[in-house]
């Protein structure tokens, strides 16, 4: 079965394209995603550090008084998930148009942020209870905060790293048997594919009593990102010169 065009140029893109490296880089980060959810609900007590929908309505059903849920566990998260939005959105904006620049000042942020989670996950040796928790909880919403403002300046279309919903339905509704232009299924269901392989494998992990595994991966993820965003000649490509539209 041939692989569809929009998903081969989303893993091996055109450099001089308009968006160069940047697809495949956002799938990792997009499997970063689901490494660090299943890291944070699975053992930070039903808690998301990138998905707040689910943060907000896992705090109406502590407010409703369900079991097993915590509106201040929600709360940190969320509110440490606005301050890194606004911190990444700071590095962006001065970082000028070039998006390589912009890239690679908001993931320096998300990778410290990510590191010093890691860091205490290993001094601590969990289970991760009491200040451990919130502290693990703050940084990975914080990192997490920061990647999703600086995607949103990126806008690479159908690559946001954490929201499927919308990627989902524009997969079904703008596809020709919905009367529609054409879904760009291909690199839309690489998307969702790339969360679920992270939610996968951090799942494996946590289950496998290889606690700090997730975050290891990432950490090893966001490295390897910063790297490309600081490959010889970079300045000179398109991409990196491409008007920011979000």
């Amino acid at each position: 079965m041939p692989v569809p065009r929009d998903a081969w140029t989303t893993l091996v893109p055109d450099m001089n394209g308009p968006d160069g490296p940047l697809p495949p880089l956002l799938l990792g980060l997009t499997v970063l995603t689901g490494l660090v959810d299943a890291f944070s609900y699975l053992l930070l007590g039903r808690v998301f550090v990138a998905n707040m929908t689910g943060n907000v309505v896992f705090m109406g059903f502590a407010l409703a008084g369900a079991p097993g849920f915590s509106v201040l566990a929600s709360a940190v998260a969320l509110v440490s998930f606005l301050a890194g939005a606004w911190s990444g959105g700071i590095a962006v904006h001065r970082a000028g148009a070039d998006r390589g620049r912009q890239l690679r000042r908001a993931l320096l942020v998300e990778t410290a942020c990510v590191a010093c989670a890691l860091t205490v996950s290993l001094v601590s040796g969990g289970p991760y209870t009491g200040g451990v928790r919130f502290t693990l909880i703050a940084l990975l919403g914080l990192g997490l905060g920061v990647q999703n403002a600086a995607v949103r300046a990126l806008a690479v279309p159908d690559l946001t790293t954490t929201v499927l919903t919308r990627t989902l339905t524009g997969t079904v509704a703008d596809s020709r048997l919905a009367g529609g232009p054409g879904s760009r299924a291909g690199r839309r269901g690489l998307s969702a594919a790339a969360m679920l392989a992270g939610a996968v494998a951090g799942g494996l992990a946590v289950l496998g009593d290889l606690r700090e595994l997730p975050l290891a991966v990432a950490l090893v993820i966001l490295l390897a990102a910063v790297a490309v965003t600081l490959l010889p000649g970079r300045g000179d490509t398109p991409w990196t010169r491409r008007p920011v539209t979000a």
